[in-house]
Parts: C-alpha cells; structure tokens; sequence
C-alpha cells in the first residue's frame, strides 16, 4: 500500500475545500429555488381565492335577494327547530332578517370586483411580470388595511388569519421583485 505524501494530501484538501465551495455556491440557489416554490403556492392560493370570490359574486347577482333571504329561513326554521339556542342558526336568522338589497348589491359588488383585481394580479406575479408586483403591494396592502378595519368592528378571527397572509404573500412578492429587479434567476 503506497503511503501518502503531503502533496497527496494537500490535493486531497484541496479537493475537498473545492467540493465545499461548489456545495456553498448552490445552497442559497437551492434556498432560491425553494422560495420561489412557497410564493408560487403561495400566490396559487390567492388565484384559487380570487376564483372562488368571482364565482361567489357572480352567484350572488344571478340570486336575488328574497331567494337568499327565503333560504336563511328555511334553513334556520330547520335548525333553531331542533335547538333554539343555536349559535350558527340564530346569527344566520338575525342576518336574514336585516339582510337587504344594498348589501346584496354591495356583496356581489365587491366579491366581483376583489375577486377580479386578484386574479389579475395573481396571473401578473405567476408570470413575473414586473407590473404586477408594485401593484400587489398596494392592492395587497389595501386589502390588509380594509380587513383590519373590518375586524375592528365585526371581531372575525379570519380576518386577522388573511391579513397575515396577505402580509406573508407581501414579503415573498418584494424577495421575487428584488431578484426579477437585479436579472437573478427565481426558478
């Protein structure tokens, strides 16, 4: 068996100081790569939120107003039937009975016009284009504001749930725009 000599074994560190560097080099390729992967999760979620709030208001215009209402009925009359005291069916009713044309209007209005804007806005990130991330920032960010306010009054958890991810889709749009910004890959 031949003995190493230290020019051996300096090739043999220097091998694998090399190998070190290379595996330094790719780790944060690699950390890149996985980033982009939970933004375009991320950002698909929001695109299947969007989705759902367009179908929802185009379902309520098709719907009129009395329809819904006769339907809170049935289905409270049903539930507060078998327990008076129901949390879901008394809320339910008590909506039902102030439910009106405007907020109709407004609910189809504005489930339309969100879901719409974020569909938008979810196709221009999921293309990278660089429009679409200022936009979303603001959007986004107005969107956050508008929840806030909303919780302030109505004190709805999800509120406060999809004002953080909303603040999570944020922060991953400004890493992308930076990256998109210097010409670096994201994918």
């Amino acid at each position: 068996m031949r003995r190493r000599t230290p020019v051996d074994r300096d090739l043999g560190q220097i091998g694998f100081a090399w190998v070190q560097v290379k595996a330094a080099a790719l780790l944060p390729q690699m950390q890149e790569k996985r980033i982009h992967q939970v933004f375009a999760v991320s950002v698909s979620l929001k695109g299947l939120h969007a989705l759902m709030e367009i179908v929802g208001g185009v379902a309520l215009y098709l719907t009129s107003t009395a329809t819904i209402v006769s339907w809170i009925g049935r289905f409270t009359a049903d539930e507060l039937g078998e327990d008076p005291n129901d949390w879901i069916g008394s809320h339910l009713l008590k909506f039902g009975q102030t439910f009106s044309v405007a907020q109709h209007d407004f609910f189809a209005f504005y489930l339309l016009s969100h879901g719409i804007v974020k569909i938008v806005l979810v196709y221009g990130l999921l293309k990278e284009k660089l429009w679409a991330y200022p936009a979303s920032f603001v959007v986004f960010g107005a969107f956050i504001a508008y929840q806030l306010y909303r919780y302030s009054f109505t004190h709805e958890f999800p509120l406060i749930l999809l004002s953080i991810f909303d603040l999570f889709v944020i922060a991953l749009a400004i890493h992308e725009y930076r990256l998109l910004r210097h010409h670096l890959p994201t994918r």
